[in-house]
Parts: C-alpha cells; structure tokens; sequence
C-alpha cells in the first residue's frame, strides 16, 4: 500500500504535475478552477499536494476538456 504525503510544492513541480504553465495556472487559480498557492512569506508561495492531485483526478475523472 502506497501512502502519499502531503506537502507543499513549488510551482515548477505543479507545473509538471499539472501540464500547465505558469500563466495557465495563475488564471486558473483566478477563476477558481484551480486550487490557490498557499503564502509562505513575502515573496513565496506554495500548492498543497493534495489539493493538486485532486484537481489532476478531477480531471481525469471528467474527461478532459469539453
């Protein structure tokens, strides 16, 4: 049994995890369809794994785009 540990993860593993870009993503996160960066300090944010991996099931689940 694999247990995943939840973690916070920088943008470019988001990126790769999510096949998006940078500027996919911040738009995403704008209108909500995406989960928002969670703030570190001034300049640093990060994503919860979980909520990533369950936006990527989510889109699996769905299908795809419509």
């Amino acid at each position: 049994m694999v247990q995943n540990i939840r973690r916070l993860i920088k943008l470019p593993e988001v990126k790769h995890q999510v096949a998006l870009g940078r500027s996919a993503i911040y738009q995403k996160v704008r209108s909500g369809e995406f989960p928002a960066p969670i703030k570190l300090g001034a300049r640093a944010v990060a994503w919860d794994s979980d909520a990533v991996n369950a936006w990527v099931e989510s889109r699996i689940g769905a299908g795809g785009v419509k």
